[in-house]
């Protein structure tokens, strides 16, 4: 049985559950710089070049999740170019600076951060080229240093960005992070159940985990979440989607996760399961 996902397994979108699906598709849409690619009944899907990023799911029914709970702690969409990045971060400051909650250099990576109108955690970054990163003993180095959002705009800013002329550039879901209960539980499900390698540990804070050597396509942390259990229904995330390569590498997840008794709906197309705290996962062949 192979013990790891596949190297070149990516992100797919990810799911939101939103009470006011008009607010929710405008603030993606605007502020964010996502495109709409589709619209059907109570589901909005917006991204950029084609590639869905965030789906939205009205769901008037479910109220928002009590303070402390597991879930989505933010997605990450991951820009191709600082110009792109630049102008999606010019729209947040015009648009919804309220919404801005703080910006890093990650060492791999330059980040900035925001939460949309309902409360989910929102990352805009872009990467380092990947031979500038640092590995030590199979673990990237990563660190949170200051990033002043207003000279990065000056320094990547350019008047075509500006203007729009990005707006349509491909971008993806780089990663995403998840409030957890404990990191323990969470290294044994994402690492030895679902197969990523472990990249970087805040000893029992955090965990970062990837396929293929980025540096982190997932990650869970405990800062607002310690000894949180199995999530209820409720607004916030809905599902994460998982992108394999191949259908070997597939029909290998399968098996693994059934292996280790985690229960998967698979209909010959795809995978879906829970972690821990019952978020929803969803792995499926790449478009």
């Amino acid at each position: 049985m192979n013990e790891k996902l596949a190297a070149a397994t990516t992100m797919g979108a990810v799911t939101l559950h939103v009470a006011d699906l008009d607010a929710m598709t405008a603030f993606y849409r605007d502020v964010v710089t996502l495109q709409v690619l589709g619209a059907e009944g109570d589901t909005v899907t917006l991204g950029r070049a084609g590639a869905p990023l965030v789906v939205l799911h009205h769901s008037p029914e479910l109220g928002h999740a009590a303070r402390g709970s597991a879930g989505l702690f933010h997605t990450a969409i991951l820009f191709e170019t600082q110009a792109a990045l630049a102008s999606a971060l010019l729209s947040v400051a015009q648009r919804a600076p309220q919404l801005f909650t703080g910006s890093a250099d990650h060492l791999v990576s330059q980040a900035f951060y925001l939460n949309d109108p309902e409360g989910n955690g929102i990352e805009l970054y872009w990467d380092r080229d990947r031979t500038e990163w640092s590995w030590t003993h199979g673990q990237v180095e990563m660190a949170t240093l200051y990033l002043d959002p207003n000279a990065f705009l000056q320094e990547h800013l350019t008047e075509q960005a500006a203007a729009g002329a990005t707006a349509t550039d491909a971008a993806r879901i780089g990663h995403v992070h998840l409030s957890v209960g404990d990191v323990a539980t969470a290294r044994d499900f994402y690492v030895r159940r679902l197969g990523f390698d472990a990249t970087a540990s805040l000893g029992e804070q955090a965990l970062f985990v990837s396929a293929g050597g980025y540096h982190h396509h997932m990650a869970m942390n405990v800062w607002n979440s310690r000894g949180a259990g199995p999530r209820m229904p409720a607004l916030g995330l809905g599902q994460v989607d998982l992108a394999l390569p191949d259908a070997d590498a597939l029909g290998e997840l399968g098996e693994r996760l059934t292996h280790f008794g985690t229960q998967v709906a698979d209909d010959g197309r795809t995978l879906t399961f829970q972690d821990p705290w019952n978020n929803t996962l969803k792995a499926q062949l790449a478009a």
